[in-house]
């Protein structure tokens, strides 16, 4: 069973910048498709970006040129370097996590078979 582990969210003001890392201790994550989602309070689910094992991204339009996914293949950690950040980024962030070494794309869909616990990030105005 894959086990993620967010780490990095906390209270920032906004503008600000937070790293989130996804981790899976004594597993190696190199040949899963990673993203990461979001829930705001009031708001649906919300595909925030990805990348596959060939290192292809994608970004919801809400985060291009802020936000940017990371794979550290010797790490075996994906980060979420999140700049700019806005009051409307405020959300629980989950790392997500799918088997598929072959395929060369990432989707921003939920259909991810592992989910972190996720973690808070708070941007104060």
């Amino acid at each position: 069973q894959l086990k993620l582990v967010e780490t990095g969210g906390g209270l920032v003001q906004s503008g600000g910048s937070l790293r989130l890392s996804c981790a899976a201790p004594g597993i190696n994550l190199n040949s899963y498709q990673i993203g990461w989602f979001r829930r705001a309070p009031g708001k649906e689910r919300e595909g925030v970006s990805c990348i596959s094992v060939g290192r292809d991204t994608g970004y919801a339009d809400s985060v291009k040129g802020r936000f940017k996914i990371i794979r550290d293949i010797a790490g075996n950690t994906v980060y979420l370097q999140m700049n700019g950040l806005k009051p409307e980024d405020t959300a629980v962030y989950y790392c997500v996590a799918n088997w598929n070494p072959r395929s060369p794309t990432c989707p921003l869909s939920p259909n991810y078979t592992y989910w972190g616990q996720g973690i808070q990030v708070t941007v104060s105005s």
